[in-house]
C-alpha cells in the first residue's frame, strides 16, 4: 500500500514538471521528456526495485520451503514403497579410467 501511494505521488509531480517544462516559453517538448525518464522512470524504478526486495526474498524463501516439503515427501513415499524406482537408471561405466588404472 505503501508503495504505490508513493509511486503515485511521485508520478503526479514528475508529470507536473514534465508539462511545465513542455509548456514554458523557454521549454522544449524534447526537455519534457527527459525530465519525464531522468526525474521519473529512472529513479521510480531503482525505488520500487530496492523496496520490493523483502517480499521478493519472502517469496523465493517460500518457494524453496515448498520444494524441500515435495521432496521430503517424494522420499517417504519412496521408502515406503517395495517396489523399485522405475525411473532410476543403471548406473554408467566410468568412461575414464581411475588414475593408475587401465581398462
Amino acid at each position: 500500500m505503501f508503495i504505490s501511494t508513493v509511486v503515485i505521488a511521485w508520478l503526479y509531480v514528475v508529470v507536473m514538471m514534465a508539462a511545465a517544462e513542455a509548456l514554458s516559453p523557454q521549454g522544449t517538448v524534447l526537455g519534457a521528456v527527459f525530465t519525464l525518464l531522468l526525474y521519473g522512470a529512472l529513479p521510480l524504478g531503482l525505488v520500487v526495485y530496492v523496496m520490493a526486495t523483502p517480499a521478493r526474498k519472502r517469496a523465493r524463501r517460500a518457494r524453496e520451503a515448498e520444494e524441500d516439503a515435495a521432496r521430503a515427501a517424494a522420499r517417504a513415499a519412496a521408502a515406503g514403497s517395495d517396489a523399485p524406482d522405475q525411473r532410476r537408471e543403471a548406473p554408467a561405466a566410468d568412461a575414464v579410467a581411475p588414475e593408475g588404472k587401465e581398462t
